[in-house]
C-alpha cells in the first residue's frame, strides 16, 4: 500500500472513518499494512473485508435505481423552489413529486373563488426541468379548503333593516285574523300559512290568482291606513316569491300619483308599472312622499297572471319613515333594566349575587335598575357580572360607554371587553359615589373577538346600583337585518358549481403537466361508511362538499376530472388507515364500485400508509391482498414510519427500516405487476422545516435532521430491489 502526498485515493463511495480506520494500521509515513496469514483460508483480499452499516448505506445508489415502478415523494413546495439540498434530494432520489399542501383548494382559490396559479406554476415549471412528474394532490377533500369562501356562498342572505320603526300595522296578518286589512279581490284565496315565510318558521300571505286572472286588480290586498308626516320620504319594503314566473304591482289611494311606473330592479331597464316574481325571494322597494292626507294606503295587485301562486313574507312587510328622528344603536339590549329581569346577564365569582330593584328604585327615582353586591373585598375580578353580545365588536373601532352608578360605600369597580378565551380590553379606576353619577368612556376592542360585556366589581365589599347602560358606536338604530336562508335545493346547486369551478380550471390548466390525481380524497368513516359531512365542530379550513352534494358528490368530482383532464389520465381515490382498519377498506373498496355503477370511472385507490414501526404486519399484507382482489391500480400514496420521538436508538431505527422494506415487500409480493403505480414516500427527511405541521417531534423519514441517510434508506432500497443490495459490496477500494 503505497502513501503519497501528491496522491489521492478515490473510493467508490465516501467511507467513514471508521471503516477505514479498521484498514489502516499505520500512518503514511513509509510503513506497509501487516497482514494475518490465515493457512485456512489462504491470502486474505481488500475485496472480503467487512463493510461497517453506514459505509454500506452510503454505498447505496439513488432509490429509483432500483425500481421500475413509480416512485415518489411528498414534497414542500416552498422548500423545493427554496433549498438546494431539499431540491437535489428530491430530483435523485425520485420519479414523482406530490405537494403535500400548496396544490390544494384552500392555498390555491381566493376570497373571491379565483384559483391563483402564479405559485404552481412555477414549481412545475422547475420539477419539468428536472424530468420530473407531479400528481396532483388533491382534488375533493374536506380539509386545506378555502372554507370561508365556500361557507360563504352558501350563507344566509343579510339584507339590512331599514332605520325606524314601521308605521304600517301588521298584527292583522301575524295573527292571520287580517284586521284592518282589506281582501279586495281574493280569487282564488288570501290565507296566512304557517312556515311558508323566509324561514321555516316565519308566516307568509299567501295569494293565488285564479284561472281567469288577467288584470293586476283580480287578486288585491290593501294595508289599513298609514300615518304619515307631510314632507317626510317613506319606504315600502317586503320579501316576495311565486310558485311560478308572476307578475305584481303596488298601487295606492292617497298619493298624487296612485300608479307610480318605476325602474324596480334599478338596472338602467325601462320603467315599468309592475315588477316580476320567481320561486326565489326577492326584496320589492319603493320610496314615495306625495302625500294628500295624513295617511295613505297601499294595494298588492297580483292579478296579472292566471293560475300563479304568491307568497309575501309577513314579517318584513314594512313602511319606515325615513326622516324620522333616530336613535343611536345601543349594543347592550337590557341596559335599562325595564323588563325586570336580567336576561340575558350573567355573573358570578366571590359569593356576589345580583337582582334586579324593586320598581321606583332605578336612576331618578323611577324604574328598575340592575343590583350587585358583594359580600367581602377581594380582587377586582374576583365578582363578576357579564353580558354576551349578539355577535363580536368591530375591531378598533371606537365605542361609547355611559352608565348612571352609585354604591352602598366609596367604591371603585372595572369593565372589561373580553374575548371567550378571556383576553380583553381593560378600562380600570373607575370611581363610585354614594349618590347617582355618570360614568363615560371610550372603549376600543384592539381584537375582532370581543363578545362580552364585563363588570369587575370584587374590590370593595359593598352593594352597587347600576342603570341605564348604553354602549355605542354612533351608528343609527335599524329595524334589524332580515335573513333569507337558502334552500338545501339551492345549496346543492351552488357548491356543484363551485366543485365544477374549481376542478375544471385546476384539471384544465394543468392538463398538459399533470396525468395522475387524487381526485377524492378520505371520504370513509373509521365504520366503513361514506362520511356525510355533518360535523358539530369543523375547523377553520374543514368544508364538506359531501354535505350538501351527498353521497354521489364523488361520482360528480371523478366525472369532472375526466371531462377537463385527458382520457388517459390516471384518477384516485385515497383513505388512510386501510392497513389497520379493514371494515373502512372494505367500504372504500365498496364505495369505488358504486362510484362506478352511477358511471364514473375510479382507475386507482391510494393507501395513505402513515403507520408505526410496530403497525400489525399482518394487517398490512391483508391490506395488500384486498386491494389486489379490487382489480384497481393501486399506490402507497403517503409512506412514512413513525417512532414516537426525534431521537431514536439504533434498535428502533433498525426497526424503522425492517418496516419500510416490509411494506415495499408486501406491495410486491400481493399487487400483481399490471396494477402497481407505485410508492410515495412522504416527506424527505426528520428535518424540522419539513416537520412543522406535520408529526413534529418525530422522525418519520428516510433521511435524518440533516440530511443524511438512514438505516431506512437502506431498508426502502432493499425493498424495492428485492434483495440486500449491500450483499453485493465489498471492502474493495478504487485508487
Amino acid at each position: 500500500m503505497v502513501c503519497s502526498k501528491n496522491r489521492k485515493m478515490n473510493y467508490k463511495k465516501i467511507l467513514s472513518i471508521f471503516a477505514l480506520s479498521s484498514l489502516l494500521f499505520s500512518s503514511c509515513d513509509d510503513q506497509k499494512m501487516e497482514w494475518y496469514d490465515d493457512p485456512t483460508h489462504g491470502d486474505v483480499t481488500i475485496d472480503e473485508l467487512p463493510l461497517k452499516l453506514a459505509e454500506k448505506i452510503s454505498r447505496y445508489d439513488a432509490l429509483k435505481t432500483y425500481t421500475d415502478i413509480t416512485l415518489g415523494v411528498g414534497v414542500g413546495m416552498e422548500l423545493y423552489m427554496t433549498d438546494d439540498t431539499y431540491r437535489t434530494l428530491a430530483e435523485e432520489n425520485f420519479d414523482e413529486l406530490t405537494v403535500g399542501y400548496a396544490m390544494k383548494h384552500g392555498p390555491m382559490v381566493n376570497s373571491k373563488g379565483e384559483v391563483e396559479f402564479e405559485a404552481a406554476d412555477a414549481f412545475m415549471a422547475k420539477t419539468q426541468e428536472a424530468g420530473l412528474s407531479v400528481f396532483g394532490h388533491t382534488l375533493v377533500w374536506h380539509s386545506n379548503q378555502n372554507a370561508s369562501y365556500l361557507n360563504g356562498l352558501i350563507a344566509p342572505t343579510v339584507i339590512p333593516g331599514s332605520g325606524g320603526s314601521n308605521s304600517l300595522d301588521i298584527s292583522g296578518l301575524q295573527d292571520g285574523t287580517f284586521a284592518g286589512w282589506n281582501l279586495a279581490n281574493v280569487s282564488d284565496g288570501i290565507t296566512v300559512v304557517e312556515g311558508a315565510g323566509l324561514s321555516s318558521e316565519a308566516k307568509a300571505v299567501q295569494l293565488i290568482a285564479s284561472a281567469t286572472a288577467s288584470n293586476p286588480w283580480n287578486l288585491q290586498l290593501i294595508t289599513p291606513d298609514i300615518p304619515v308626516v307631510s314632507g317626510h320620504n317613506y319606504e315600502i319594503s317586503f320579501f316576495i316569491k311565486s310558485d311560478q314566473a308572476g307578475k305584481g304591482r303596488l298601487s295606492f289611494s292617497g298619493l298624487v300619483n296612485n300608479y307610480p311606473w318605476k325602474d324596480w330592479y334599478a338596472t338602467g331597464g325601462s320603467w315599468t308599472e309592475a315588477f316580476e316574481t320567481s320561486t326565489q325571494w326577492q326584496q320589492v322597494k319603493i320610496t314615495v312622499n306625495d302625500f294628500n292626507d295624513v295617511s295613505f294606503k297601499i294595494a298588492f295587485d297580483l292579478g296579472y297572471l292566471p293560475g300563479v301562486t304568491y307568497y309575501i313574507d309577513v314579517d318584513n312587510v314594512k313602511v319606515t319613515d325615513l326622516d324620522a328622528p333616530v336613535e343611536e344603536v345601543n349594543f347592550i339590549s337590557n341596559g335599562d333594566f325595564e323588563s325586570a329581569t336580567l336576561d340575558p346577564w350573567g355573573g358570578w365569582g366571590n359569593s356576589s349575587t345580583r337582582e334586579v330593584s324593586a320598581e321606583g328604585e332605578g336612576f331618578g327615582g323611577t324604574g328598575y335598575c340592575m343590583v350587585l353586591t358583594n359580600p367581602s373585598a377581594a380582587n377586582l375580578w374576583s365578582a363578576q357580572q357579564v353580558y354576551w353580545f349578539d355577535s363580536a365588536l368591530e375591531q378598533d373601532k371606537e365605542y361609547t360607554c355611559t352608565f348612571m352608578i352609585k354604591a352602598s360605600t366609596a367604591a371603585a369597580i372595572q369593565l372589561q371587553l373580553q374575548s371567550d378565551d378571556y383576553s380583553a380590553n381593560y378600562y380600570g379606576g373607575i370611581s363610585v359615589g354614594a349618590a347617582w353619577s355618570q360614568v363615560s368612556l371610550k372603549m376600543t376592542p384592539t381584537t375582532a373577538d370581543r363578545t362580552k360585556f364585563v363588570i369587575d366589581f370584587g374590590e370593595t365589599a359593598a352593594t352597587y346600583y347600576i342603570d341605564d347602560i348604553v354602549l355605542t358606536d354612533g351608528s343609527t338604530g335599524t329595524s334589524g337585518p332580515t335573513i333569507i336562508e337558502k334552500t338545501d335545493e339551492e345549496k346543492a346547486q351552488i357548491i356543484e358549481d363551485s366543485m365544477t369551478s374549481w376542478i375544471s380550471q385546476m384539471v384544465g390548466h394543468y392538463k398538459d403537466g399533470i396525468f395522475a390525481w387524487d381526485v377524492v380524497n378520505e371520504p370513509m368513516r373509521e365504520s366503513g361508511e361514506v362520511r356525510d359531512g355533518n360535523v358539530s365542530d369543523p375547523a377553520a379550513d374543514e368544508f364538506y362538499w359531501q354535505k350538501y352534494m351527498g353521497k354521489d358528490y364523488a361520482v360528480k368530482a371523478f366525472n369532472l376530472a375526466r371531462q377537463y383532464g385527458n382520457a388517459t389520465d390516471v384518477l384516485f381515490i385515497n383513505d388512510y388507515n386501510l392497513e389497520t382498519n379493514h371494515t373502512k377498506l372494505d367500504g372504500l373498496i365498496s364505495y369505488v364500485q358504486y362510484i362506478e355503477q352511477q358511471g364514473a370511472q375510479v382507475d386507482g385507490i391510494g393507501t395513505q400508509m402513515h403507520i408505526s414501526a410496530d403497525t400489525d404486519k399482518d394487517m398490512i399484507a391483508g391490506m395488500f391482498e384486498k386491494l389486489a382482489a379490487s382489480g384497481k391500480l393501486i399506490k402507497v400514496s403517503e409512506l412514512d414510519v413513525r417512532l414516537g420521538t426525534k431521537n431514536p436508538t439504533a434498535e428502533q431505527l433498525a426497526a424503522q427500516a425492517e418496516m419500510y422494506q416490509y411494506v415495499i415487500d408486501m406491495f410486491m409480493q400481493y399487487i400483481p405487476e399490471a396494477q402497481r403505480y407505485g410508492i410515495t414516500i412522504w416527506g424527505i427527511s426528520d428535518s424540522e422545516q419539513e416537520h412543522e405541521y406535520w408529526l413534529p417531534e418525530e422522525s418519520p423519514n428516510l433521511w435524518d435532521a440533516n440530511y443524511n441517510r438512514k438505516h431506512a434508506y437502506k431498508g426502502a432500497a432493499d425493498g424495492l430491489a428485492g434483495k440486500d443490495v449491500s450483499e453485493d459490496f465489498s471492502g474493495a477500494l478504487d485508487y
